[in-house]
């Protein structure tokens, strides 16, 4: 007798075949460029003609954490796929962001969900099954470090010969 243990099911018979129950489609994208942030106003209080309160529209300022955070959106890897859709969310996403540097803690749950569908945080990279790549130059650079090396020790402690002129 061959291994321990019954033999194994049919693979017809099997509860799990580790595959998807749905295949996987793949669509082709147009991806779009970074929009600025929206222009919009707002209902606030003020005064009318005659001085008096009255509700007025108050174009909306964005505050400078907002901004950055925009702008640091162009440097995400993924940013160059973002389709219009994309863009939009996260133009939605930006005016939740803006009201939580403004003091509305409460968006603060609504702001992390949303960044995480866009692998915000390691985490959230994690979960979505991402990796970024780090900087080849680095490697290259340690690389020729060590060929320069004169003995082991001096690779290991990362100390190079100097170059003769």
């Amino acid at each position: 007798m061959a291994g321990r243990g019954p033999a194994p099911k049919n693979a017809n018979q099997r509860a799990r075949r580790n595959k998807d129950a749905v295949e996987l489609r793949v669509l082709e994208i147009q991806p779009t460029v970074q929009p600025k942030l929206p222009t919009f106003y707002v209902d606030a209080l003020g005064k009318d003609a005659d001085g008096n309160t009255a509700v007025v529209k108050k174009r909306f300022s964005w505050p400078a954490q907002t901004k950055s955070w925009w702008d640091m959106l162009t440097r995400h890897p993924l940013a160059v796929e973002f389709t219009e859709m994309d863009w939009a969310y996260l133009a939605e996403t930006a005016l939740i962001h803006a009201q939580f540097w403004k003091g509305d803690v409460k968006l603060a749950g609504e702001l992390r969900l949303r960044e995480a569908k866009y692998g915000f945080t390691p985490e959230d990279r994690a979960r979505l099954r991402m990796q970024f790549a780090l900087a080849t130059t680095a490697e290259v650079e340690s690389a020729e470090r060590v060929e320069r090396a004169v003995t082991s020790k001096d690779r290991m402690r990362g100390i190079t010969r100097k170059e003769t002129a």
